[in-house]
């Protein structure tokens, strides 16, 4: 069975999103209510680009060849709103070689307790998740990814080491493209307070 997913926007290879070159997709959609969050545009339950996790999962591939990814990012919106299709993904991404890593809003117990469909499944073939909301009284200047000190990384598999939270990246390293619309989509850790583009896309 495929499942089909709310796609906000999704990046072929990025080097900002985690561990080395990498795939990444953000899904529509949040409740959580992080004040300050950075993706304003992927909070509202509103159809954006819907994909089937077989065509994703092709894109993946095609990633691979051409760009030697070593792995996935999925981040939000929510990714655990749309598990089930993602956790199709991750079992795909995993039988590639390739590595996942999840952000979510919710704390990993929290995801345990609610029951969400698919939840299970896609952290069975997660190696990283970094859990909690941003709080943006609580600026992480240190750690690589993370938007705020609350945030934590889990390693639910031996292939990464914590090491990767403050090794060699550079916090400020920003992505910037011009979209098919000419819109400039930045993705990464700008952190300046006065940077507003109108299509941001960041860690949420």
């Amino acid at each position: 069975m495929t499942s089909y997913l709310n796609i906000a926007n999704r990046i072929p290879n990025t080097s900002v999103e985690g561990p080395g070159l990498r795939y990444a997709l953000w899904v529509q959609g949040c409740d959580i209510g992080c004040h300050g969050c950075c993706n304003q545009e992927l909070l509202p339950f509103v159809r954006r680009e819907v994909m089937s996790s077989s065509e994703i999962t092709f894109e993946i591939e095609q990633a691979r060849a051409i760009y030697g990814i070593e792995g996935v990012t999925f981040l939000g919106g929510e990714p655990t709103y749309q598990a089930s299709g993602l956790a199709e993904v991750a079992v795909s991404c995993q039988l590639l070689g390739l590595s996942v890593m999840v952000f979510t809003g919710f704390r990993l117990e929290q995801l345990r307790q609610r029951n969400l469909p698919g939840v299970d499944q896609l952290l069975r073939n997660t190696d990283i998740v970094v859990d909690g909301p941003f709080v943006a009284a609580r600026r992480d200047t240190r750690r690589n990814w993370v938007g705020s000190e609350n945030q934590y990384f889990h390693y639910l598999t031996n292939r990464y080491e914590a090491s990767i939270e403050t090794f060699s990246e550079d916090r400020s390293a920003v992505e910037i493209r011009i979209g098919l619309n000419d819109r400039l989509e930045i993705n990464g850790f700008p952190f300046i307070s006065d940077l507003q583009p109108a299509s941001q896309l960041n860690d949420a």
